[in-house]
């Protein structure tokens, strides 16, 4: 049996650019997709934290360092440069090595600078619940 779980995750990463004549996909710090060990040309997930839209591209390369989360083409509108996205890869694999597998998670401050990286969700707690 096969099982898809989460591969990689860039959490609260901040729309850098928004470019709808540019050819469409999601153009990203490359020093980032490298950290997350997300592939260029990769499938992509977006959820955008702003306004709930969530939508699928492919991941290009941007310059290393810089910070660049560019969504463009079509996918242009569903982020504006500021809006605050979580960036997800998944991977189908056998039940034996999904039991071992452990996903790369990437935390942000507001300037897309790494914060942290986990291999782990932490376990969500009751009393820090909040309904939206």
């Amino acid at each position: 049996m096969q099982i898809t779980l989460l591969k990689a995750k860039l959490h609260r990463v901040t729309t850098t650019h928004s470019e709808l004549d540019y050819e469409g996909s999601c153009a990203i710090d490359g020093h980032l997709l490298d950290t997350a060990g997300i592939r260029e040309y990769e499938q992509i997930q977006i959820y955008n934290v702003n306004n709930g839209e969530r939508f699928t591209t492919y991941a290009i390369r941007a310059e290393d360092h810089s910070g660049i989360i560019s969504v463009n083409g079509a996918a242009a509108h569903k982020a504006k440069p500021k809006d605050l996205l979580i960036i997800a890869t998944y991977a189908s694999m056998d039940e034996n090595h999904a039991n071992a597998f452990k996903p790369n998670m990437v935390y942000f401050d507001a300037q897309n600078k790494i914060t942290h990286t986990s291999h782990f969700v932490a376990v969500q707690m009751q009393e820090h619940t909040k309904t939206v």
